[in-house]
């Protein structure tokens, strides 16, 4: 017990500052894309462009990530009457609509010490029954439609859709195959759109934030230096 203890008091406080200081992002980590692009079937690949350190890129709508002069207009908040109804309490069902896994990856990250998605009253459940919305990850393949829509279905109103990653916005690589649609807005009315392949995890907390009227700043960001 005594040396679980000194190791702890040694590593310190890991949760970081959000919002805040943000994070110490690896070498590797690829942000925000300048120039021209749609953000929501961008793949991060190094072929697509050069890439900033900012993770800001969730937006309210699918036309705001299509990026045409460098900015980008970031998610709103939602309506004062939904944001006061969630903001301290927010349970979400995570729904794998035909993934690689990537997206989940990230997601499971949020509950981590570095990140503690908890911490701002936001939580992931077992039930659509127990949820006040769904995060869909995959590209909506046929065989996943019929249980998204039964999902969504299940969870009380009001409810919020959150679409994270390219194959559940666009349909990322696998856009234009027979099996897949254009993404989870073919299928549901989406509240949040969270590109990245796979989004890093303080990009969907900065949407979630934003959604939820937690981060409140201006709507659009400048092209990234």
């Amino acid at each position: 017990m005594l040396t679980w203890l000194r190791t702890r008091l040694r590593e310190g406080i890991r949760t970081i500052r959000f919002p805040g200081n943000g994070a110490d992002f690896p070498e590797r980590f690829r942000g925000r894309p300048a120039g021209s692009v749609d953000l929501g079937a961008c793949l991060f690949s190094p072929e697509e462009g050069e890439y900033s350190r900012d993770y800001r890129m969730a937006a309210s709508t699918r036309p705001a990530l299509v990026v045409a002069t460098g900015e980008i207009e970031l998610a709103r908040a939602l309506d004062e009457r939904t944001r006061k109804l969630f903001r301290r309490s927010l349970r979400l069902r995570s729904v794998v609509a035909g993934s690689c896994n990537g997206c989940e990856a990230e997601l499971v990250a949020l509950g981590n010490v570095v990140f503690d998605l908890a911490r701002f009253g936001v939580q992931f459940v077992a039930s659509p029954r127990h949820a006040d919305g769904i995060v869909v990850t995959g590209a909506v393949n046929r065989n996943m439609r019929r249980a998204l829509e039964l999902t969504y279905e299940a969870v009380p109103p009001p409810k919020l859709v959150i679409a994270v990653g390219a194959c559940a916005i666009s349909g990322g690589p696998f856009s234009g195959s027979p099996e897949v649609g254009g993404g989870v807005g073919d299928v549901l009315p989406v509240d949040l759109w969270v590109p990245g392949c796979p989004p890093h995890p303080l990009t969907t907390l900065d949407g979630l934030l934003r959604l939820l009227g937690t981060i409140e700043s201006k709507e659009t960001i400048t092209k990234p230096s």
